[in-house]
């Protein structure tokens, strides 16, 4: 195994691959976030979000800015058209960048208040965004711009096509990241509290999703080192999860298969490659890859 590979169950060796390189393609970053892969152009999207910067590094070219005033933009997902959705601290809001430049608003307020700092979203295949929205924006000037927090707690939220954002859990401190199953059937929903508290909770929540919103909220891992800020479903139904240490990844049932040790503390991660079976991982000031022995 390599030395970046932390074995807990026999069945992780299958999911690494014992000559891949732990690869740094950036640094020089604050606070790298929000990585996802556009397949079209072969090339990854991600923050830095105290620099208030939005990068790009392609293939084969490298690294550029691809936005210096990005909103101090946080997480980020992909839609069906290829088009990038964002969550802004600074803004308070979700936005997506249509192909000829512009930027549509998806959500900034919630029941006639402006929301706290939307941080991680994901797209649905019916065309429904969902998205956390903890107070990390409005904490400091760091991140954001402080700010009151206007809305009643820190929810997660669904807007269909054309929608308003609708609250669908209500019960988390910190909601954080967040990824469906694969089948869409489950949505899984980190709760960082730990970070501004030390009884906090550090644990990834498993819904079910139905017509009427979700239903379970059972705690499906609990971070021991910690807290999972973003994380991603292999086509296995594993989820692979940013730890305090590096990358943690759990079988559908919450085992810990594993863990890839990165010398930085990981913020975020996405598939991506060709064959979808390269990690880009966000952690701290750089933006790591590595192909792993699985696909996203």
């Amino acid at each position: 195994m390599p030395e970046y590979a932390v074995v807990h169950d026999p069945r992780f060796r299958d999911l690494i691959l014992p000559n891949a390189e732990l690869t740094k393609l950036a640094d020089g970053m604050l606070w790298a976030e929000g990585p996802v892969y556009f397949a079209q152009g072969d090339y990854v999207f991600w923050s830095d979000i105290p620099n208030n910067k939005l990068y790009q590094w392609v293939e084969g070219c490298g690294v550029r800015v691809f936005d210096s005033a990005a909103n101090n933009c946080n997480g980020h997902t992909i839609d069906d058209q290829g088009r990038l959705i964002s969550c802004e601290h600074l803004t308070r809001r979700v936005t997506r960048r249509e192909h000829d430049g512009s930027v549509t608003v998806i959500a900034d307020h919630h029941a006639g208040r402006r929301l706290n700092s939307p941080n991680d979203v994901v797209v649905k295949s019916d065309g429904s965004i969902w998205f956390t929205d903890p107070p990390y924006g409005i904490l400091s000037d760091y991140e954001g711009k402080t700010a009151d927090q206007e809305q009643d707690g820190c929810y997660v939220y669904r807007v269909e096509p054309g929608g308003e954002p609708m609250p669908v859990a209500t019960d988390f401190v910190k909601p954080n990241g967040l990824a469906f199953s694969r089948d869409e059937s489950r949505l899984f929903i980190s709760d960082t509290g730990l970070s501004h508290d030390p009884d906090g909770p550090h644990h990834i929540r498993v819904f079910n999703i139905s017509q009427d919103g979700l239903t379970g909220g059972s705690v499906f891992a609990e971070i021991e080192h910690g807290v999972s800020d973003g994380f991603r479903v292999d086509k296995e139904e594993n989820l692979w999860t940013s730890t305090g240490r590096g990358i943690s990844c759990y079988d559908p049932s919450g085992v810990l298969l594993g863990e890839i040790r990165v010398p930085e503390v990981v913020s975020n991660l996405c598939f991506g490659g060709a064959k979808r079976n390269r990690l880009f991982i966000t952690a701290s000031t750089s933006l790591y890859s590595l192909y792993v022995g699985v696909a996203g």
